[in-house]
């Protein structure tokens, strides 16, 4: 450790004067975060204002559906995604809880927060749901790695069954409500999570496009990436929000939430589209007179040599595109007026309980605290899965 200490914090006076200075202005930071948090902090607007937050004026006789996708989507994250750890070896078991600290306890302490803040039984019953669904979908995937039976499923089936339930519940919650009632954050996740499913493809599409050797489908392509990356996404929301109606009669003209995902999942498209093709261009060309040398077709070569090389070598830029998406999210309230987790902190502070009082700090930082564990989270799971498949070192 003194060696180590040495060597990196002191190696020379200029060196021990920028570690005292920056590690005394570091201590302060955090004293000062800490102070605010646990003695400052005035966190009865958010408590009060909890409910706004997370799923804005969602029905109450429709919350139900919420809860039981945020079950369904955590058995399924635990069956499906990682291996089971080995519950015979206990010299394993340190290591994984120590894994899933690091992979998942930042959402753990959240979720523990939020239901301190929500301070009823029935946030605690919720809070136990989920930990049972994890712990029920761990022992699936146990069991499926020992049992015959089980493995014999193919994968495909195995995942598109245990994806089937969150899928439909998610669905059923989009039919159950009027839209116009979502808000809070639940709608910053969702538009963030199907503007990344719709523009992952059409991103995919544009880049294959872009490098086809037919003028007419390189020439839309590259014309739309291009005018694409050239407008700024909060002037493409404003415009589907006030120019729409210009071309399209008010009473078929489609709402704020579509107009929101229509607009991210097109603007998205552009940006993945270039990462696409920056991850073809890194494949090696030998891959390609491998695959003509074998006498594979074009799209053979295309979906089962490239593309997948493609995809592995593109995971960084992707994972950030994607955390850059679910941070915009919060533009849509500002342009298209949703009532977004960011525009609900805004007006709770103008409730004749908290207006004029200076609740903002604690407002926004609850806010951000969401978005920095959603995407913190998104960034180590990106490191996990680079790691799985050797990006940059294979």
């Amino acid at each position: 450790m003194k060696v180590w200490i040495k060597r990196n914090l002191f190696r020379s006076w200029w060196d021990g004067v920028l570690t005292v200075i920056f590690g005394a202005l570091s201590l302060w930071v955090i004293w000062s975060i800490l102070l605010f948090v646990f003695v400052t902090g005035r966190w009865e607007i958010v408590e009060v204002n909890l409910k706004l937050l997370l799923v804005g004026q969602f029905p109450n006789d429709s919350l139900w559906l919420i809860q039981a996708s945020m079950i369904a989507i955590a058995f399924w994250m635990a069956a499906a995604l990682g291996k089971a750890g080995s519950i015979e070896n206990r010299a394993n078991l340190v290591p994984t809880i120590w894994d899933f600290v690091q992979r998942f306890g930042l959402v753990v302490a959240v979720g523990v927060i939020l239901v301190l803040l929500a301070g009823d039984g029935y946030a605690i019953g919720i809070g136990l749901s989920i930990v049972a669904a994890v712990a029920l979908g761990r022992l699936l995937n146990w069991s499926r790695q020992r049992m015959s039976p089980l493995r014999r499923i193919p994968a495909f089936l195995w995942h598109l069954s245990l994806l089937a339930p969150p899928v439909i519940l998610i669905f059923a919650t989009l039919q159950q409500s009027d839209l116009k009632l979502w808000g809070g954050f639940l709608i910053n996740f969702y538009i963030a999570i199907i503007s990344m499913v719709l523009c992952f493809p059409l991103g995919v599409l544009l880049a294959l496009g872009r490098r086809s050797k037919l003028p007419i489908i390189r020439l839309i392509s590259t014309t739309y990436i291009e005018l694409i990356r050239g407008v700024p996404l909060f002037v493409l929301l404003l415009l589907s929000g006030v120019a729409l109606e210009f071309f399209i009669p008010s009473d078929i003209s489609p709402g704020s939430v579509f107009r929101a995902v229509t607009v991210f999942t097109l603007f998205m498209g552009g940006y993945m589209a270039e990462i696409f093709r920056g991850g073809l261009q890194s494949v090696p060309s030998g891959q390609l007179e491998a695959g003509n040398a074998l006498g594979l077709s074009i799209p053979k070569i295309t979906f089962l040599i490239m593309l997948p090389q493609a995809l592995r070598n593109a995971i960084p830029a992707q994972i950030g595109q994607f955390i850059s998406l679910f941070k915009d999210t919060t533009l849509a309230g500002a342009a298209l007026g949703l009532l977004e987790v960011l525009k609900v902190s805004e007006a709770m502070t103008k409730q004749p309980d908290f207006l004029g009082l200076g609740y903002i700090y604690e407002a926004l930082a609850f806010v951000s605290l969401l978005f920095w564990v959603g995407s913190y989270v998104m960034s180590k799971e990106s490191q996990r899965l680079e790691k799985r498949l050797g990006v940059g070192l294979r």
